[in-house]
């Protein structure tokens, strides 16, 4: 176990251990380091050939982005698409942050009772946990693959993910604050509403327009991965199905265009939040 040596003024040498924290994350670096070396000797290398590969490789990112062009639908078409896609991460997120708003108040310490707070975070916890994709799989077994098992699968991660970010803004309040309000007689509606939401506003948003990024990039996939419709699924069968690289390409750059303009937006909500 490796050490820390401290010289002090005086000339003393103080040798302090690693404490636990620091422990784990060593533990963790080199957990992650061997197992991408084992995964690369537990790959399946049989009839690659290593040298077309790199040039197919290469000749597929020219035609990509070098030569972008849209062959099998037009660009009315795609934009259409784009904005299909957008309306589902639009709506997943604004369910989501309406739920998780409401859930946030009973998970704050500050604002709850500690049973309700735990019971609360381990539910989110537990759902955070699994991904995406297979809560969409999920709720497809009832409501067939399609926009509405892709939207309830976005907005249940969407729940988990902003209660954590929303509770956690509410703890850092001044807990001074809420107390004189107590003391004065003001109900818990009031303390939210006036106290609470109005002082953490600037981080709802953000947290907010943060997830909604994330939906739009999550619906991307789900249109192919669960038949959701949008972008993603032309982009699927530009991919999959024609094996259009060109189309591949201007499909890549209109996903990445949208992405920076949300990027751009949020920023300008945030600055004037």
């Amino acid at each position: 176990m490796s050490t820390y040596v401290d010289r002090s003024s005086k000339g003393k040498i103080k040798i302090s251990r690693p404490n636990k924290g620091q422990l784990k994350f060593r533990m963790l670096i080199i957990a992650t380091i061997l197992f991408t070396i084992a995964g690369f000797f537990m790959m399946d290398y049989k009839g690659l050939e290593l040298w077309p590969a790199i040039t197919g490789t290469l000749v597929n990112l020219r035609d990509m982005f070098l030569m972008p062009q849209l062959n099998q639908i037009t660009l009315g078409s795609a934009i259409w698409q784009v904005i299909i896609t957008l309306s589902l991460a639009f709506l997943s997120t604004i369910l989501g942050a309406v739920i998780s708003l409401f859930l946030a108040f009973g998970a704050a310490m500050n604002l709850s009772k500690p049973w309700v707070s735990q019971t609360i975070k381990t539910f989110i916890t537990i759902v955070r946990a699994v991904p995406t994709v297979l809560w969409v799989l999920i709720f497809a077994i009832a409501a067939g693959l399609g926009s509405v098992a892709a939207i309830i699968g976005m907005v249940f991660h969407s729940i988990a993910y902003l209660v954590k970010a929303y509770s956690e803004a509410f703890e850092e309040i001044d807990e001074g604050k809420i107390e004189a309000l107590r003391a004065t007689g003001s109900n818990y509606f009031h303390i939210l509403f006036h106290v609470v939401i109005p002082q953490t506003k600037s981080f709802l948003i953000a947290w907010t327009f943060l997830r909604f990024e994330i939906n739009f990039g999550v619906a991307v996939a789900m249109g192919a991965a669960a038949g959701a419709g949008g972008i993603g699924y032309a982009l699927f069968m530009s991919s999959g199905f024609y094996y259009d690289m060109n189309e591949v390409g201007m499909i890549t750059y209109m996903i990445l265009i949208v992405a920076i303009l949300l990027e751009v937006v949020a920023n300008k909500l945030k600055a004037a939040a």
